[in-house]
Protein backbone atom coordinates (compact mmCIF):
# COMPACT_ATOMS: atom_id res chain seq x y z
CA UNK A 1 0.00 0.00 0.00
CA UNK A 2 1.44 3.29 -0.81
CA UNK A 3 2.08 5.88 1.84
CA UNK A 4 -0.90 7.90 0.29
CA UNK A 5 -3.17 5.16 0.21
CA UNK A 6 -2.10 4.66 3.97
CA UNK A 7 -2.98 8.26 4.51
CA UNK A 8 -6.20 8.03 3.04
CA UNK A 9 -7.39 4.98 5.24
CA UNK A 10 -6.13 6.13 8.38
CA UNK A 11 -8.21 9.40 7.57
CA UNK A 12 -11.10 7.34 6.73
CA UNK A 13 -11.29 5.49 9.86
CA UNK A 14 -11.12 8.69 12.03
CA UNK A 15 -13.90 9.95 10.06
CA UNK A 16 -15.79 7.27 10.65
CA UNK A 17 -15.46 7.60 14.19
CA UNK A 18 -16.47 11.13 14.19
CA UNK A 19 -19.66 9.61 12.64
CA UNK A 20 -20.28 6.80 14.70
CA UNK A 21 -19.87 9.55 17.80
CA UNK A 22 -22.76 11.60 16.42
CA UNK A 23 -24.92 8.37 16.42
CA UNK A 24 -23.90 7.61 19.78
CA UNK A 25 -24.40 11.43 21.26
CA UNK A 26 -27.72 11.17 19.42
CA UNK A 27 -29.12 8.14 21.26
CA UNK A 28 -27.16 8.79 24.62
CA UNK A 29 -28.47 12.19 24.59
CA UNK A 30 -31.69 11.38 24.24
CA UNK A 31 -32.38 10.01 27.12
CA UNK A 32 -32.21 12.94 29.00
CA UNK A 33 -32.65 16.18 26.44
CA UNK A 34 -36.63 15.40 27.21
CA UNK A 35 -36.60 15.95 30.55
CA UNK A 36 -36.50 19.29 30.80
CA UNK A 37 -38.97 19.72 27.78
CA UNK A 38 -41.45 17.76 29.54
CA UNK A 39 -43.36 20.76 31.72
CA UNK A 40 -43.81 22.54 28.68
CA UNK A 41 -44.80 19.17 26.24
CA UNK A 42 -47.38 18.70 28.75
CA UNK A 43 -48.62 22.22 29.17
CA UNK A 44 -49.09 22.36 25.30
CA UNK A 45 -50.58 19.02 25.42
CA UNK A 46 -52.63 19.07 28.44
CA UNK A 47 -51.51 15.36 29.44
CA UNK A 48 -51.66 14.63 33.29
CA UNK A 49 -48.90 14.17 35.87
CA UNK A 50 -49.36 10.04 35.58
CA UNK A 51 -49.23 10.05 31.77
CA UNK A 52 -45.79 12.05 32.09
CA UNK A 53 -43.46 9.58 33.06
CA UNK A 54 -44.91 7.43 29.71
CA UNK A 55 -42.89 10.11 27.47
CA UNK A 56 -39.79 8.77 28.64
CA UNK A 57 -40.99 4.82 29.70
CA UNK A 58 -41.94 4.49 26.26
CA UNK A 59 -38.72 4.86 25.03
CA UNK A 60 -36.21 2.98 27.74
CA UNK A 61 -39.00 0.25 27.19
CA UNK A 62 -38.67 -0.50 23.79
CA UNK A 63 -35.03 0.87 23.62
CA UNK A 64 -33.85 -1.63 26.32
CA UNK A 65 -35.82 -4.65 25.31
CA UNK A 66 -34.66 -5.18 22.02
CA UNK A 67 -30.92 -4.03 22.30
CA UNK A 68 -29.59 -7.99 22.11
CA UNK A 69 -31.97 -7.93 18.86
CA UNK A 70 -30.78 -5.06 17.07
CA UNK A 71 -26.79 -6.11 17.97
CA UNK A 72 -27.79 -9.25 16.02
CA UNK A 73 -29.39 -7.75 13.21
CA UNK A 74 -26.17 -5.35 12.99
CA UNK A 75 -24.16 -8.72 12.80
CA UNK A 76 -26.44 -10.65 10.37
CA UNK A 77 -27.76 -7.97 7.87
CA UNK A 78 -23.99 -6.10 8.05
CA UNK A 79 -22.66 -2.86 9.76
CA UNK A 80 -23.15 -0.32 7.46
CA UNK A 81 -26.46 -1.21 6.60
CA UNK A 82 -28.03 -1.76 9.70
CA UNK A 83 -26.17 1.70 10.70
CA UNK A 84 -28.22 3.90 7.94
CA UNK A 85 -31.58 2.17 8.75
CA UNK A 86 -31.04 3.00 12.10
CA UNK A 87 -30.12 6.76 11.48
CA UNK A 88 -32.79 7.24 9.22
CA UNK A 89 -35.47 5.22 11.54
CA UNK A 90 -34.66 7.49 14.49
CA UNK A 91 -34.61 10.83 12.48
CA UNK A 92 -38.30 9.36 11.03
CA UNK A 93 -39.31 9.08 14.84
CA UNK A 94 -38.02 12.14 15.76
CA UNK A 95 -39.24 14.44 13.41
CA UNK A 96 -42.83 12.53 14.27
CA UNK A 97 -42.23 13.29 17.81
CA UNK A 98 -41.69 17.01 17.33
CA UNK A 99 -44.88 17.39 15.06
CA UNK A 100 -47.12 15.32 17.73
CA UNK A 101 -50.44 16.90 17.54
CA UNK A 102 -51.55 14.75 20.62
CA UNK A 103 -49.88 12.36 23.84
CA UNK A 104 -50.95 9.07 22.05
CA UNK A 105 -49.26 10.36 19.11
CA UNK A 106 -45.99 11.66 21.01
CA UNK A 107 -45.56 8.53 23.01
CA UNK A 108 -46.01 6.01 19.98
CA UNK A 109 -43.13 8.41 18.46
CA UNK A 110 -40.93 7.44 21.56
CA UNK A 111 -41.35 4.20 21.21
CA UNK A 112 -40.38 4.34 18.10
CA UNK A 113 -37.50 6.12 18.46
CA UNK A 114 -36.47 3.40 21.20
CA UNK A 115 -36.76 1.04 18.48
CA UNK A 116 -34.55 2.38 16.36
CA UNK A 117 -32.32 2.98 18.51
CA UNK A 118 -31.75 -0.38 19.96
CA UNK A 119 -31.00 -0.94 16.55
CA UNK A 120 -28.01 1.96 15.93
CA UNK A 121 -26.29 1.83 19.23
CA UNK A 122 -24.88 -1.60 18.68
CA UNK A 123 -24.21 -1.49 15.14
CA UNK A 124 -22.46 2.20 16.20
CA UNK A 125 -20.14 0.31 18.73
CA UNK A 126 -20.07 -2.52 16.71
CA UNK A 127 -18.52 -0.32 13.57
CA UNK A 128 -15.87 1.00 15.86
CA UNK A 129 -15.05 -2.58 17.10
CA UNK A 130 -14.35 -4.01 13.76
CA UNK A 131 -12.54 -0.76 11.99
CA UNK A 132 -10.21 0.10 14.95
CA UNK A 133 -7.78 -2.58 15.71
CA UNK A 134 -4.66 -1.07 16.24
CA UNK A 135 -3.83 -1.12 19.96
CA UNK A 136 -2.94 2.76 19.98
CA UNK A 137 -5.50 3.62 17.48
CA UNK A 138 -8.51 1.51 19.24
CA UNK A 139 -7.43 2.91 22.80
CA UNK A 140 -7.96 6.59 21.69
CA UNK A 141 -11.06 5.81 19.68
CA UNK A 142 -12.56 4.09 22.80
CA UNK A 143 -11.61 7.19 24.44
CA UNK A 144 -13.52 8.97 22.53
CA UNK A 145 -16.56 7.16 22.37
CA UNK A 146 -16.79 6.29 26.47
CA UNK A 147 -16.60 10.42 27.12
CA UNK A 148 -19.72 10.42 24.46
CA UNK A 149 -21.66 7.31 26.42
CA UNK A 150 -20.44 9.07 29.72
CA UNK A 151 -21.00 13.07 29.05
CA UNK A 152 -24.01 12.00 26.79
CA UNK A 153 -26.53 12.53 29.56
CA UNK A 154 -25.20 15.63 30.45
CA UNK A 155 -25.02 17.19 27.18
CA UNK A 156 -28.82 16.37 26.97
CA UNK A 157 -29.56 18.43 29.90
CA UNK A 158 -27.16 21.71 28.73
CA UNK A 159 -29.44 20.83 25.23
CA UNK A 160 -32.46 20.97 26.54
CA UNK A 161 -32.50 23.95 28.66
CA UNK A 162 -31.52 25.42 25.89
CA UNK A 163 -33.95 24.01 23.07
CA UNK A 164 -36.40 24.83 25.71
CA UNK A 165 -35.55 28.50 26.28
CA UNK A 166 -34.84 29.62 23.62
CA UNK A 167 -37.08 27.83 21.18
CA UNK A 168 -39.96 25.40 21.70
CA UNK A 169 -39.93 22.17 23.55
CA UNK A 170 -40.39 20.26 19.88
CA UNK A 171 -36.95 21.18 18.63
CA UNK A 172 -35.52 18.61 21.81
CA UNK A 173 -36.74 16.16 19.30
CA UNK A 174 -36.27 18.07 15.66
CA UNK A 175 -32.71 18.28 16.63
CA UNK A 176 -32.20 14.37 16.75
CA UNK A 177 -33.27 15.13 12.85
CA UNK A 178 -30.18 17.41 11.82
CA UNK A 179 -27.71 15.00 13.85
CA UNK A 180 -28.89 11.97 11.96
CA UNK A 181 -28.77 14.24 8.29
CA UNK A 182 -25.10 14.91 9.18
CA UNK A 183 -24.39 11.25 10.31
CA UNK A 184 -26.05 9.59 7.03
CA UNK A 185 -24.19 11.49 4.73
CA UNK A 186 -20.39 10.47 7.04
CA UNK A 187 -22.14 6.90 6.81
CA UNK A 188 -22.65 6.53 3.28
CA UNK A 189 -19.01 8.36 2.64
CA UNK A 190 -16.60 6.81 5.37
CA UNK A 191 -18.22 4.05 6.72
CA UNK A 192 -16.98 0.71 4.17
CA UNK A 193 -19.18 -1.88 3.48
CA UNK A 194 -17.72 -5.32 3.29
CA UNK A 195 -18.86 -7.63 2.09
CA UNK A 196 -20.14 -11.19 3.27
CA UNK A 197 -17.82 -14.15 3.53
CA UNK A 198 -19.11 -17.27 4.40
CA UNK A 199 -22.54 -19.01 5.28
CA UNK A 200 -24.99 -16.52 6.69
CA UNK A 201 -26.18 -17.77 10.18
CA UNK A 202 -29.96 -17.81 10.82
CA UNK A 203 -31.51 -15.44 13.32
CA UNK A 204 -32.31 -17.15 16.82
CA UNK A 205 -36.11 -16.70 16.97
CA UNK A 206 -37.06 -18.10 20.08
CA UNK A 207 -34.20 -16.40 21.45
CA UNK A 208 -35.06 -12.92 20.59
CA UNK A 209 -38.72 -13.46 21.73
CA UNK A 210 -37.65 -14.54 25.37
CA UNK A 211 -34.53 -12.08 25.63
CA UNK A 212 -36.91 -9.36 24.35
CA UNK A 213 -39.76 -10.43 26.83
CA UNK A 214 -37.41 -10.57 29.65
CA UNK A 215 -35.89 -7.19 29.23
CA UNK A 216 -39.10 -5.72 28.85
CA UNK A 217 -40.75 -7.23 31.74
CA UNK A 218 -37.37 -6.07 33.17
CA UNK A 219 -37.63 -2.39 33.08
CA UNK A 220 -41.45 -2.45 32.53
CA UNK A 221 -41.13 -3.86 36.31
CA UNK A 222 -38.62 -1.31 37.73
CA UNK A 223 -40.43 1.89 35.78
CA UNK A 224 -43.54 0.97 37.45
CA UNK A 225 -42.20 0.71 40.89
CA UNK A 226 -40.45 4.11 40.48
CA UNK A 227 -44.46 5.24 39.85
CA UNK A 228 -46.48 2.58 41.35
CA UNK A 229 -44.04 1.40 44.52
CA UNK A 230 -42.45 -1.83 45.23
CA UNK A 231 -45.58 -3.31 46.80
CA UNK A 232 -47.90 -2.96 43.39
CA UNK A 233 -48.59 -6.49 42.19
CA UNK A 234 -47.75 -5.31 38.59
CA UNK A 235 -44.14 -4.48 39.39
CA UNK A 236 -43.35 -7.81 41.35
CA UNK A 237 -45.34 -9.92 38.62
CA UNK A 238 -43.31 -8.08 35.80
CA UNK A 239 -39.73 -8.56 37.72
CA UNK A 240 -40.73 -12.33 38.26
CA UNK A 241 -41.82 -12.46 34.52
CA UNK A 242 -38.22 -11.04 33.64
CA UNK A 243 -36.61 -13.55 36.06
CA UNK A 244 -38.69 -16.49 34.31
CA UNK A 245 -37.99 -15.00 30.73
CA UNK A 246 -33.73 -14.74 31.10
CA UNK A 247 -33.51 -17.88 32.80
CA UNK A 248 -35.37 -19.39 29.60
CA UNK A 249 -33.46 -17.34 27.56
CA UNK A 250 -29.90 -18.72 29.04
CA UNK A 251 -30.96 -22.28 28.84
CA UNK A 252 -31.96 -22.11 25.18
CA UNK A 253 -29.02 -20.67 24.53
CA UNK A 254 -27.05 -23.36 25.53
CA UNK A 255 -29.27 -25.91 22.53
CA UNK A 256 -29.95 -23.12 20.04
CA UNK A 257 -28.19 -23.86 16.69
CA UNK A 258 -27.51 -20.43 16.16
CA UNK A 259 -27.42 -18.78 19.46
CA UNK A 260 -28.76 -15.05 19.55
CA UNK A 261 -26.01 -14.56 22.45
CA UNK A 262 -23.34 -17.35 22.68
CA UNK A 263 -22.67 -17.82 26.54
CA UNK A 264 -19.20 -17.89 25.80
CA UNK A 265 -19.14 -14.01 25.34
CA UNK A 266 -20.51 -13.53 28.81
CA UNK A 267 -18.91 -15.87 30.89
CA UNK A 268 -15.34 -14.30 29.58
CA UNK A 269 -14.12 -13.16 33.36
CA UNK A 270 -13.08 -10.03 31.74
CA UNK A 271 -16.59 -9.48 29.87
CA UNK A 272 -18.62 -10.17 32.42
CA UNK A 273 -16.39 -7.88 35.08
CA UNK A 274 -16.98 -4.89 32.23
CA UNK A 275 -20.75 -5.85 31.67
CA UNK A 276 -21.35 -5.28 35.72
CA UNK A 277 -19.24 -2.19 35.62
CA UNK A 278 -21.21 -0.62 33.21
CA UNK A 279 -24.50 -1.37 34.58
CA UNK A 280 -22.76 -0.05 38.18
CA UNK A 281 -22.15 3.16 36.48
CA UNK A 282 -25.17 3.99 35.06
CA UNK A 283 -26.68 2.84 38.19
CA UNK A 284 -25.11 5.46 40.26
CA UNK A 285 -24.75 8.10 37.22
CA UNK A 286 -28.87 8.68 36.37
CA UNK A 287 -28.88 9.64 40.35
CA UNK A 288 -26.42 12.18 39.76
CA UNK A 289 -28.46 13.39 36.98
CA UNK A 290 -31.35 13.34 38.09
CA UNK A 291 -31.02 14.68 41.59
CA UNK A 292 -28.18 17.30 41.13
CA UNK A 293 -30.77 18.76 38.28
CA UNK A 294 -33.44 18.91 41.26
CA UNK A 295 -31.34 20.51 43.35
CA UNK A 296 -30.16 23.15 41.70
CA UNK A 297 -34.02 23.94 40.31
CA UNK A 298 -35.73 23.61 43.24
CA UNK A 299 -33.55 24.57 45.70
CA UNK A 300 -31.17 26.55 44.32
CA UNK A 301 -33.70 28.05 42.06
CA UNK A 302 -31.32 27.76 38.46
CA UNK A 303 -32.76 28.17 35.13
CA UNK A 304 -33.18 25.17 32.86
CA UNK A 305 -29.90 26.48 31.17
CA UNK A 306 -28.02 27.29 33.78
CA UNK A 307 -28.60 23.90 35.18
CA UNK A 308 -27.27 22.05 31.97
CA UNK A 309 -24.36 24.61 32.50
CA UNK A 310 -23.57 23.64 36.00
CA UNK A 311 -22.60 20.25 34.33
CA UNK A 312 -20.18 21.22 31.86
CA UNK A 313 -17.26 21.32 34.53
CA UNK A 314 -18.11 17.26 35.13
CA UNK A 315 -17.98 16.81 31.25
CA UNK A 316 -15.21 18.83 30.88
CA UNK A 317 -13.41 15.87 33.58
CA UNK A 318 -14.97 12.90 31.97
CA UNK A 319 -13.48 14.39 28.70
CA UNK A 320 -9.98 14.55 30.12
CA UNK A 321 -9.98 11.43 32.28
CA UNK A 322 -11.30 9.36 29.02
CA UNK A 323 -7.73 10.76 27.18
CA UNK A 324 -5.37 9.51 29.90
CA UNK A 325 -7.08 6.88 30.50
CA UNK A 326 -7.07 5.09 27.52
CA UNK A 327 -4.29 6.39 25.86
CA UNK A 328 -1.66 5.80 29.07
CA UNK A 329 -3.33 4.33 31.45
CA UNK A 330 -5.08 1.30 30.98
CA UNK A 331 -3.01 0.16 28.31
CA UNK A 332 -0.23 0.07 31.31
CA UNK A 333 -2.20 -0.88 34.30
CA UNK A 334 -5.55 -2.72 32.55
CA UNK A 335 -9.24 -1.82 33.72
CA UNK A 336 -8.61 -4.09 37.02
CA UNK A 337 -6.39 -1.07 38.11
CA UNK A 338 -8.06 1.53 36.58
CA UNK A 339 -12.14 0.69 36.92
CA UNK A 340 -11.70 0.14 40.50
CA UNK A 341 -9.89 3.67 41.13
CA UNK A 342 -12.71 5.50 39.40
CA UNK A 343 -15.57 3.81 41.35
CA UNK A 344 -14.06 4.73 44.53
CA UNK A 345 -13.45 8.46 42.97
CA UNK A 346 -17.05 8.16 42.44
CA UNK A 347 -18.14 6.73 45.60
CA UNK A 348 -16.48 9.82 47.09
CA UNK A 349 -17.95 12.31 45.32
CA UNK A 350 -21.33 11.25 45.86
CA UNK A 351 -20.25 11.27 49.46
CA UNK A 352 -19.75 14.76 49.27
CA UNK A 353 -22.80 15.84 47.36
CA UNK A 354 -24.92 14.49 50.48
CA UNK A 355 -23.55 17.97 52.83
CA UNK A 356 -25.37 19.79 50.30
CA UNK A 357 -27.82 22.27 52.11
CA UNK A 358 -30.24 25.08 50.94
CA UNK A 359 -27.14 27.36 51.51
CA UNK A 360 -24.54 26.02 49.53
CA UNK A 361 -22.77 27.75 46.80
CA UNK A 362 -22.05 25.77 43.65
CA UNK A 363 -18.07 26.88 43.21
CA UNK A 364 -17.56 25.53 46.97
CA UNK A 365 -19.39 22.69 47.44
CA UNK A 366 -21.16 21.73 44.16
CA UNK A 367 -18.78 21.63 41.54
CA UNK A 368 -15.91 19.72 43.09
CA UNK A 369 -17.68 16.69 43.44
CA UNK A 370 -18.90 16.88 40.23
CA UNK A 371 -15.27 17.27 39.05
CA UNK A 372 -14.60 14.06 40.63
CA UNK A 373 -17.39 12.31 39.33
CA UNK A 374 -17.41 13.35 35.88
CA UNK A 375 -13.32 12.10 36.21
CA UNK A 376 -14.13 9.04 37.69
CA UNK A 377 -17.13 8.02 34.73
CA UNK A 378 -14.17 9.02 32.20
CA UNK A 379 -12.00 6.56 33.91
CA UNK A 380 -14.76 3.81 34.40
CA UNK A 381 -16.74 3.67 30.54
CA UNK A 382 -13.85 3.67 28.44
CA UNK A 383 -11.93 0.78 29.56
CA UNK A 384 -14.75 -0.99 30.39
CA UNK A 385 -16.55 -0.92 27.17
CA UNK A 386 -13.14 -1.62 25.78
CA UNK A 387 -12.43 -4.80 27.46
CA UNK A 388 -16.00 -5.49 26.86
CA UNK A 389 -15.46 -5.84 23.28
CA UNK A 390 -12.04 -7.09 23.06
CA UNK A 391 -11.57 -10.46 21.49
CA UNK A 392 -14.84 -11.06 20.43
CA UNK A 393 -15.31 -12.89 16.97
CA UNK A 394 -16.10 -10.68 14.38
CA UNK A 395 -19.36 -12.52 13.85
CA UNK A 396 -20.59 -11.31 16.92
CA UNK A 397 -19.70 -8.17 17.35
CA UNK A 398 -22.49 -6.53 17.16
CA UNK A 399 -24.31 -8.55 19.93
CA UNK A 400 -21.22 -7.93 22.06
CA UNK A 401 -21.66 -4.17 21.76
CA UNK A 402 -25.29 -4.36 22.52
CA UNK A 403 -24.62 -6.46 25.81
CA UNK A 404 -22.84 -2.97 26.69
CA UNK A 405 -25.89 -0.85 25.62
CA UNK A 406 -27.98 -3.40 27.67
CA UNK A 407 -25.98 -2.78 30.64
CA UNK A 408 -26.24 0.38 30.53
CA UNK A 409 -29.95 0.87 29.71
CA UNK A 410 -31.08 -1.84 32.68
CA UNK A 411 -28.14 -0.27 35.52
CA UNK A 412 -29.97 3.13 34.62
CA UNK A 413 -33.32 1.73 34.78
CA UNK A 414 -32.59 -0.25 38.05
CA UNK A 415 -30.84 2.47 39.43
CA UNK A 416 -33.15 5.61 38.82
CA UNK A 417 -36.51 3.49 40.48
CA UNK A 418 -34.06 2.39 43.52
CA UNK A 419 -32.97 5.55 43.86
CA UNK A 420 -36.56 7.63 43.38
CA UNK A 421 -38.37 4.37 45.97
CA UNK A 422 -35.29 5.62 47.99
CA UNK A 423 -35.49 9.40 47.87
CA UNK A 424 -39.32 9.12 48.17
CA UNK A 425 -38.97 6.84 51.72
CA UNK A 426 -36.58 9.69 53.28
CA UNK A 427 -38.80 12.87 52.53
CA UNK A 428 -41.69 10.86 54.32
CA UNK A 429 -39.88 10.20 57.45
CA UNK A 430 -38.15 13.34 57.69
CA UNK A 431 -41.56 15.25 57.37
CA UNK A 432 -43.00 12.59 59.62
CA UNK A 433 -40.22 13.55 62.00
CA UNK A 434 -40.42 17.44 61.56
CA UNK A 435 -43.92 18.40 60.42
CA UNK A 436 -45.38 19.17 56.92
CA UNK A 437 -43.79 22.75 57.22
CA UNK A 438 -40.32 21.18 56.53
CA UNK A 439 -40.74 20.87 52.67
CA UNK A 440 -37.75 21.79 51.31
CA UNK A 441 -35.40 20.60 54.31
CA UNK A 442 -37.39 16.87 53.34
CA UNK A 443 -36.41 17.52 49.73
CA UNK A 444 -32.60 18.04 50.77
CA UNK A 445 -32.80 14.74 52.86
CA UNK A 446 -34.60 12.70 50.07
CA UNK A 447 -31.31 13.88 47.81
CA UNK A 448 -28.60 12.97 50.34
CA UNK A 449 -30.27 9.52 50.68
CA UNK A 450 -30.00 9.19 46.69
CA UNK A 451 -26.14 10.13 46.75
CA UNK A 452 -25.67 7.86 49.43
CA UNK A 453 -26.83 5.04 47.93
CA UNK A 454 -25.91 6.16 44.67
CA UNK A 455 -22.35 6.29 46.44
CA UNK A 456 -22.90 2.80 47.92
CA UNK A 457 -23.40 1.36 44.00
CA UNK A 458 -20.23 2.88 43.05
CA UNK A 459 -18.43 1.35 46.74
CA UNK A 460 -19.86 -2.27 45.58
CA UNK A 461 -18.31 -1.52 41.60
CA UNK A 462 -15.18 -1.01 43.42
CA UNK A 463 -15.24 -4.25 44.73
CA UNK A 464 -16.70 -6.17 42.06
CA UNK A 465 -14.68 -4.89 39.60
CA UNK A 466 -11.14 -5.52 41.48
CA UNK A 467 -12.23 -9.03 42.28
CA UNK A 468 -12.95 -9.95 38.78
CA UNK A 469 -10.88 -8.45 36.31
CA UNK A 470 -8.00 -10.20 35.60
CA UNK A 471 -4.57 -9.26 36.74
CA UNK A 472 -2.19 -8.40 33.59
CA UNK A 473 -0.22 -11.43 34.32
CA UNK A 474 -3.26 -13.54 33.49
CA UNK A 475 -3.59 -12.48 30.75
CA UNK A 476 -5.01 -8.56 30.78
CA UNK A 477 -2.95 -6.08 28.55
CA UNK A 478 -5.51 -4.85 26.74
CA UNK A 479 -2.61 -3.46 24.19
CA UNK A 480 -1.31 -6.94 24.48
CA UNK A 481 -4.76 -9.00 23.61
CA UNK A 482 -5.12 -6.44 21.25
CA UNK A 483 -2.16 -7.63 19.53
CA UNK A 484 -2.72 -10.97 19.75
CA UNK A 485 -6.09 -10.08 18.33
CA UNK A 486 -4.12 -8.51 14.88
CA UNK A 487 -2.18 -11.62 14.73
CA UNK A 488 -4.91 -14.22 14.51
CA UNK A 489 -7.38 -12.10 13.82
CA UNK A 490 -10.48 -13.81 11.52
CA UNK A 491 -12.17 -13.04 8.54
CA UNK A 492 -14.61 -10.27 8.28
CA UNK A 493 -18.06 -11.57 8.85
CA UNK A 494 -20.79 -8.68 7.30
Amino acid sequence: MSESSALATDRRRWLTLVVVGLAQLMVVLDATVVNIALPSAQADLGFSDGQRQWIVTAYSLAFGSLLLLGGRLSDLMGRKRTFVIGLIGFAVASALGGAAPSFELLVAARALQGVFGALLAPTALAVLTTTFTIPKERARAFGVFGAIAGAGGAVGLLLGGVLTEAFDWRWNLYINVAIAAVALVGAFVFVPSIARTGPRPKLDIPGTLLVSAGLFALVYGFSHAETDGWGAPLTWGMLAGSVVFLAAFAFWQTRAGHPLLPLHIVRDRNRGAAYLSVMIAGAGMFGIFLFVTYYLQLTLGYSPIQTGLAFLPMIAMLVLAAQLGTNIFVPRFGPKILVPIGMTIAASGMVLLTFLDATSSYAAHVMPPLMMIGFAMGTIMPASMQTATLGVDREFAGVASAMVNTSQQVGGSVGTALLNTLAATAATDYLLEHGRDAVGDAMIASYAAAYWWGGGFFALGAVVSALLFRRRNQGLSLSREIEAEDATEPALSH
